[in-house]
């Protein structure tokens, strides 16, 4: 055989073998390689005790995912002060029951809740290089329905607060704090005139709720004075691209904060991947700071992730400088 051909040959095996190997992590490996992520937000007012806040989201559960239910359930040995689900928790019509399985000793802590759009709706098949163009963040509106009422009663019952299109004060620790949330923007359910106004002033923080952090959203939010904004649906890209990050949102947020801390204030949206003004050091005074989970599931017709473990995230809020 031609050696130039021979060594083609060894290229393009290579390649493949490559793909395949790719593949297989993807889908077999770190799709279930959960893991805790920590960040410290420094939010209360000055002198403020610290305050623990666990955020779940986008769990996608179906009957039989045993490790998932199981990792979930034993992050309530973390003894969080409040606990944040911020939606996506269903992709079966029988999920219901084993989701307040794995939710059930974090609701024995305080918490709330917001909806996502497979909350409602079932997954559909569709083409995974979709997945890559700006149609994947197309609403599909023929759709299993899913028991979402089942899922709010259990969530109800189980003592959170409900804050799809709501707005309530808790406590989280030795403080009170604010709460506004919407129902999921991702289907246009979300309605924050319904909830808008200004922040209250007898309280250590106002926090807003979403499941996918559109910008009209944060704007909002932020612009009556959330001074902090816990966010889920990006899955962090779910495929990503070491040493450069998440290629889409699915929605409108930039790819820069498709998971992790960052800041945000109205009209940041302009800023862009590179437009740096995400990082701390270059936000405006009265930013608020923005949280995105990536995210503990999958769709069960794109069970991959790569380069972007799913997680759950422990933020502890910490008191800012005088």
């Amino acid at each position: 055989m031609d050696p130039v051909i021979r060594t083609a040959l060894r290229t393009a095996a290579g390649v493949v073998g490559a793909g395949v190997a790719g593949v297989a992590y993807a889908s077999l490996v770190e799709r279930t390689w959960f893991t805790l992520r920590r960040f410290a937000v420094p939010v209360l007012p000055p002198g403020s005790a610290p305050v623990r806040v666990l955020q779940v989201s986008d769990l996608h559960l179906t009957p039989g995912q045993a490790k998932k239910i199981a990792w979930v359930r034993e992050l309530a040995a973390l003894e969080p002060d409040f606990v944040v689900n911020s939606g996506d928790n269903l992709a079966h019509v029988d999920a219901v029951p084993p989701l307040l399985r794995a939710m059930e000793p974090l609701m024995e802590r305080p918490g709330a809740f917001v909806l996502g759009s497979n909350d409602y709706f079932g997954p559909v098949p569709k083409n995974p290089g979709r997945y890559l163009t700006r149609s994947h963040a197309e609403v599909k509106h023929h759709r299993i329905e899913l028991p979402v009422r089942d899922l709010v009663d259990g969530l109800r019952a189980g003592g959170w607060h409900d804050l799809d299109n709501a707005r309530t004060t808790v406590t989280m620790g030795d403080h009170r704090v604010e709460l506004v949330g919407v129902n999921d923007p991702h289907v246009q359910f979300d309605r924050y005139d319904e909830v808008a106004g200004p922040a209250a002033t007898d309280v250590a923080l106002t926090m807003g709720l979403v499941h996918a952090p559109y910008q009209r959203v944060l704007d909002a939010m932020v612009a009556d004075g959330a001074g902090l904004v816990l966010a889920g649906h990006t899955h962090g890209g779910q495929l990503a691209v070491p040493l450069w990050g998440a290629l889409v949102t699915n929605c409108d947020l930039d790819t820069r904060r498709a998971k992790g801390v960052s800041r945000w204030w109205p009209g940041a949206g302009r800023a862009g991947r590179d437009g740096g003004a995400a990082r701390s050091s270059q936000a405006p005074d009265g930013a608020a700071y923005l949280h995105v989970s990536a995210g503990l599931g999958t769709s069960p017709y794109a069970p991959v992730r790569f380069a972007c473990r799913p997680e759950a995230t422990l933020l502890t809020l910490l008191a800012r400088d005088a």
